[in-house]
């Protein structure tokens, strides 16, 4: 996706952040997320803006999807690759289409910026890179996206259905997914016990 598709998308959402949006903050799932897709996720927000909201889920690692054969799909060589990165399921939005976040050091033709140092990029440019030994210090690939439409995302923040803390490149891309969750609620000083005893009457 394009720069400007991203800003058509999101509003200009690659500037988010300095009037109150959430952009490059983790959400964390509370407890009244225990059903469907988000239950226990964490997600980095990319873009958001008044016309809607995108991010991606971290700690939903992709088992039935090696990085090598994801390569072979696209057509991008070589393979066996110079570098491997980590594969997530992203969200439940157009789970075909891949979505690196990376360092923002690193930067292409049609990425987009992301508050707290990072960036986003969707085009098999990125993949040539890493596949060659190059691209971004830090990154994973995640396929799909989670999506919000307008205010849809202020209206589960106000319901408490997520916890919000800025993102860092330790939690956004080390340690094990399954650590995700609870290294996030640990930055906000946050017990999982006492969410557990709380939920529903926040």
């Amino acid at each position: 996706m394009a720069k400007d598709d991203w800003k058509a998308a999101f509003g200009g959402a690659a500037d988010a952040g300095q009037d109150g949006r959430l952009a490059g903050q983790l959400l964390i799932a509370m407890p009244s997320l225990q059903e469907g897709p988000f239950a226990g996720t964490v997600i980095c927000v990319c873009a958001h803006s008044a016309e809607g909201a995108m991010g991606l889920v971290l700690n939903k690692p992709i088992q039935r999807l090696t990085f090598d054969a994801l390569l072979k799909q696209v057509g991008v060589e070589p393979v066996p690759p110079q570098r491997r990165i980590e594969l997530v399921a992203g969200g439940p939005m157009e789970e075909s289409r891949g979505f690196v976040l990376h360092s923002g050091e690193w930067q292409a033709e049609g990425s987009l910026a992301v508050e707290g140092g990072f960036g986003l990029t969707a085009s098999v440019d990125i993949l040539k890179a890493i596949a060659g030994g190059g691209g971004p210090r830090q990154c994973l690939l995640a396929l799909g996206y989670a999506g919000w439409g307008p205010g849809q995302l202020e209206d589960e923040m106000a319901r408490n259905a997520w916890l919000s803390v800025p993102a860092d490149a330790a939690l956004v891309f080390e340690g094990e997914a399954a650590t995700k969750w609870r290294r996030a609620l640990a930055k906000l000083h946050v017990d999982p016990l006492m969410l557990s005893a709380t939920a529903g009457h926040a």
